[in-house]
């Protein structure tokens, strides 16, 4: 198509001697490209969508608010219970109160027994009032062991 272009040798002198090749379109021309906006309509629209979700929400509190009726009467109940079984509990506790005590006079007569004027369970402190006594909690204590 072309030939070489060296120096000395016969043939062309110039690319400009060379013919002019240019593309050009296809007869009839290039198809029109669409440049337009098309946006799709299709879909649930604004209003609907909101609606919807408003609906959605409505049934969600709706369903928070049932819950929490629910959970309230559950707490009322097993308050209603435990409040039950407060009377047993006290009774317990002082049945082993009464018991504690009893040990504890016993160990405080046999221990106090030979110091003069010395009373069994009378109040050290010497003001009128009352103070439970102090039991230990820990393993193997005397009130638990």
């Amino acid at each position: 198509m072309t030939e070489v272009l060296r120096r000395g040798i016969p043939g062309m002198k110039s690319v400009k001697d060379m013919p002019v090749v240019q593309d050009m379109p296809p007869p009839g021309g290039f198809p029109a490209i669409r440049f337009g906006r098309r946006i799709a309509n299709t879909g649930p629209s604004g209003a609907f969508l909101f609606g919807a979700s408003a609906l959605v929400m409505g049934f969600g509190f709706y369903k928070v608010g049932q819950t929490n009726r629910e959970n309230r009467a559950l707490k009322a109940e097993q308050k209603a219970a435990r409040e039950t079984l407060v009377p047993l509990l006290q009774a317990e506790e002082d049945r082993r109160y009464v018991e504690y005590m009893e040990t504890t006079n016993k160990a405080e007569a046999s221990i106090m027994g030979k110091t003069p004027n010395w009373k069994v369970n009378e109040n050290v402190y010497n003001n009128g009032k009352w103070y439970p006594p102090v039991c230990s909690t820990l393993p193997g204590s005397t009130p638990f062991s």
